[in-house]
């Protein structure tokens, strides 16, 4: 049997687009002499289509546009492609097979995921049945993403026939070490049904979601056999004979931080490409951050579609000034100096009957973020320009933050990077390429991190370090661990874990209002981790 893996990157809600783009790769399938092309999980919709699939016209037109895929492909390879289907029992998550101009069979998802970013049980009905089918010369049977992850229907069904083949549609999101999850779940099914897995996976930004292909072919004894690209398209037509299977063969996947950096830069060109965007503005500030969304933004989407804004205070050092202009220089990126020492001034005039004699503090920071913001919506407003925030998930998760300051924005790349993970992302993109300037300057890797809102200010002036901060939001955040267990397991100051973790659990409003990011790790703020604003439950220690 010969199989096409067709890892391809379609928009939710483009429905005759994604039919335009599965007829033109059905098409290379056809010519390839495939027996059958697989796409992956809701291909037809764009995954995930959310609360898209609870309207009865987007469901009719899903159905719709079913049909007109398996018109356009009649005489070629046999497809399977996942779509929205509509039975008495309700609305499935389901893979058709399409042969001959028509719909010759349906499958609906059995296990419906419901936790972190899926909750699919809220808007489908799971499917009874395993769904084995002739294609070529041989038997296959058709599975849906979940349906893989854990033992039972419907693999038991597929291994008590000793089906060949089995076929696994996806749509799973990205996280550091997803690949390799990946591959060891193939391999359980394999060996449970001594079948080829053949595992097509989506590629691809959607919202905070990043799709990064990856699509595998596993053998029956558990192996891996083949792989398609990761972050990228790819076409690949698999020949499986008894025991044997050949394939063009694929460059090995990336490593870790490449993969992450690939993550960021496929999720926000998608996010700005498909929403329309021709054009990003940030704050360039001279720090990491900032520098690492500048680069991040030049490698998705070009050096033109990127401007940035320098915006120095009176508290800003002249250092700072000069990295941002360095930066963007060897970017090729638009820089505009603004100062905004006037309008400060300006604002603490109008507000200084309200505020009094006393002493500089938190209001008078924040302001300086909000003009920087404002500043940046007015570039926005007034060019088309998405502004991207530059904040990273150690700032978002203690709230080290200004609402409506350097959190405003319409996108924000790295809202799931940990400062530490800002660092190594940095340092691992200044070894790439063939230049001997590096994209950052070494100097804004060097000098202690600072928001720059007053004389002399780091961030560890409020913050523990880096180094020691992250690994407690980790085991808190993602890992759910208790506060106890973080200090037994890490031998931390138990003053000190519980400070971070009530910094955390204060911040949750700020972190309601800001704008969508990138996950890249196993739980994300936002779709991931959904905790009530209003909320008196604090897990400390008993004193």
């Amino acid at each position: 049997m010969r199989i096409a893996l067709g890892q391809v990157d379609t928009t939710v809600g483009d429905l005759p687009g994604n039919v335009d783009l599965l007829t033109a790769w059905a098409s290379r399938a056809s010519e390839a002499d495939a027996d059958v092309v697989v796409f992956p999980e809701l291909a037809i919709t764009g995954y995930p289509p959310e609360d898209l699939v609870l309207r009865p016209s987007f469901v009719e037109d899903n159905l719709t546009a079913l049909d007109a895929l398996a018109a356009n492909t009649a005489g070629g390879a046999s497809i399977v492609v996942g779509f929205v289907d509509r039975t008495e029992r309700g609305i499935h998550n389901a893979a058709a097979v399409l042969g001959n101009g028509e719909v010759i069979a349906r499958y609906h998802k059995i296990k419906l995921p419901n936790y972190g970013v899926f909750d699919e049980a809220r808007t489908f009905t799971p499917g009874e049945a395993a769904c084995p089918i002739r294609l070529g010369d041989g038997e296959v049977g058709l599975s849906v993403c979940e349906d893989a992850w854990m033992p039972g229907p419907p693999f038991d069904e597929y291994a008590r026939r000793k089906t060949p083949v089995i076929l696994n549609i996806n749509g799973s999101p990205f996280h550091r070490g997803k690949a390799d999850e990946r591959v060891e779940i193939c391999r359980e099914r394999a060996l449970e049904t001594g079948s080829w897995i053949v595992y097509v996976n989506a590629v691809g930004g959607q919202d905070e979601l990043v799709f990064d292909g990856g699509s595998v072919v596993v053998r029956p004894d558990g192996s891996l056999a083949h792989h398609a690209a990761m972050f990228d398209e790819d076409f690949l037509v698999v020949d499986i004979d008894g025991e044997i299977s050949s394939a063009q063969e694929r460059p090995p996947w990336p490593e870790d931080l490449e993969q992450v950096y690939l993550g960021l830069v496929v999720g926000l060109r998608d996010y700005v490409r498909k929403n329309g965007f021709e054009e990003v503005v940030l704050g360039l500030s001279g720090g990491i951050d900032s520098a690492l969304v500048a680069v991040l933004a030049r490698d998705a989407l070009g050096a033109g579609a990127v401007r940035a804004l320098a915006m120095p205070s009176p508290f800003s050092s002249p250092e700072s000034l000069e990295d941002a202009q360095q930066m963007a220089t060897g970017l090729g990126i638009r820089l505009d100096v603004l100062e905004i020492g006037d309008v400060f001034a300006a604002d603490l005039d109008a507000l200084r009957g309200l505020f009094g004699g006393g002493k500089a503090g938190i209001a008078e920071e924040n302001l300086q973020a909000r003009i920087r913001g404002n500043l940046l919506m007015a570039i926005s407003n007034r060019f088309g320009s998405l502004v991207l925030a530059t904040g990273n998930k150690s700032e978002y998760a203690v709230g080290y933050a200004t609402l409506y300051g350097d959190m405003a924005g319409g996108f924000a790349p790295i809202k799931d990077v940990p400062k530490t993970l800002v660092y190594e992302l940095a340092r691992w993109r200044n070894t790439v390429g063939a230049t001997e300037t590096p994209p950052i300057p070494q100097r804004v890797l060097d000098k202690p991190p600072s928001a720059e809102l007053r004389p002399d200010q780091k961030d560890t002036d409020t913050l523990p370090p880096y180094e020691v901060l992250d690994p407690i939001i980790e085991a808190y955040v993602e890992d759910d661990r208790s506060p106890e267990d973080i200090i037994a397991e890490r031998g931390l100051d138990p003053k000190l874990v519980d400070r971070v973790i009530e910094m955390i659990d204060r911040a949750e409003y700020k972190r309601r209002q800001a704008a969508p990011g990138i996950k890249i790790t196993p739980k994300a703020f936002g779709r991931d981790r959904r905790l009530p604003i209003t909320n008196r439950y604090r897990r400390f220690r008993t004193p």
